[in-house]
């Protein structure tokens, strides 16, 4: 189902505005293109700063998890500046493929938090976003909802699936890349006789794609990592529907889809990587578990994990990477024995 909540004087609605936060950097581009193609202005927030996160942290309740907090202030970036702000709500019908309570709610929060600026929101309700039919006509039903004609909104949608395809297909592949590119680093170095060639430790980034294509929210981790020495691969940069299927080996009933196809992500590539580093947003209850569920279920492979807040400094941050990548290269120079 979706909704215009329109709180505000009539006007006609051109530009539509999408906060760059949260489930933007899973579905972002299809959300872009689908409104372009209709023939919308789309209007992104500005990427978060510590202005934006100030922001975002007035218009939040105190026991808002970091990731919640940021998107308020994305919003809060986009006021005056939009005729609507697109907000999606993403339910959790499928028990194994749902979604943090948040993401379900978020229509209501924006519109009641931001009730004194009268925002117009376009509300987008997905119960199940694996079930590809009732995910099509949710969007089809919106864009007819605004004055789209049906046949050219299934026309955008099929264009904005195509552009969201594509873009996770550049993705897996740039991963798959820099894991043979490792891979032969490892044995040009392994047939060096006097053993002083080295590959690089390749890590992998096990995180929310909001936390980890957040320049702001957890750029200090990459930039540490990269200073270091090591290379970075993300989690969410694999073949989704491929993490999707290898995560019931993880588990059964983990209930979250992001966090399974991150799950499924560490378990085919725990033997590719020399080490991961895990990151959560403070106080992020799903995460709590999942993280605890990882540190459990991934063995034979060094694990760190790192919890991120609107106080967190970068210092005390960027010592236990390095620390974290010295011992990995100990561990290469055969320092440790493997179990």
């Amino acid at each position: 189902m979706a909704i215009l909540t329109s709180v505000s004087s009539g006007h006609p609605l051109r530009r539509i505005g999408i906060p760059r936060a949260l489930l933007y950097h899973r579905y972002g581009i299809l959300w872009e293109t689908f409104f372009q193609a209709l023939g919308y202005e789309v209007i992104l927030s500005g990427q978060t700063t510590r202005a934006l996160m100030g922001a975002g942290d007035r218009a939040s309740i105190d026991e808002a998890c970091l990731a919640s907090k940021a998107y308020m202030g994305h919003v809060a970036n986009l006021v005056d500046r939009v005729d609507a702000i697109f907000i999606p709500s993403f339910a959790s019908v499928n028990h194994r493929a749902g979604f943090c309570t948040k993401f379900q709610s978020l229509p209501d929060m924006v519109v009641n938090t931001f009730r004194d600026e009268k925002l117009d929101v376009i509300a987008l309700s997905i119960d199940d976003v694996t079930d590809e039919r009732k995910t099509k006509a949710a969007y089809i039903d919106m864009a007819v909802h605004l004055g789209a004609a049906p046949r050219d909104a299934k026309r955008a949608y099929k264009e904005a699936t195509t552009a969201q395809a594509a873009a996770d297909e550049a993705r897996a592949r740039r991963t798959a890349e820099t894991i043979s590119l490792i891979e032969r680093y490892r044995k040009v170095a392994a047939s060096d006789p006097s053993k002083r060639e080295q590959a690089p430790p390749l890590l992998l980034m096990v995180t929310h794609p909001y936390l980890s294509h957040d320049d702001y929210l957890c750029g200090d981790v990459a930039d540490a990592i990269h200073d270091a020495g090591a290379f970075l691969i993300q989690a969410d940069e694999c073949d989704h529907a491929k993490s999707l299927k290898r995560s019931y080996d993880f588990s059964e009933t983990l209930p979250w889809l992001v966090n399974r196809e991150l799950a499924g992500a560490a378990l085919d590539l725990q033997d590719a990587v020399d080490g991961i580093i895990s990151v959560s947003a403070f106080p992020c209850g799903p995460d709590s578990m999942f993280t605890d569920a990882l540190m459990r279920r991934v063995q034979g492979i060094p694990i760190l994990h790192l919890t991120i807040d609107a106080q967190s400094g970068s210092a005390g941050m960027q010592t236990r990477i390095e620390s974290f990548i010295d011992i990995l290269r100990f561990k290469q120079e055969g320092g440790y024995l493997s179990a």
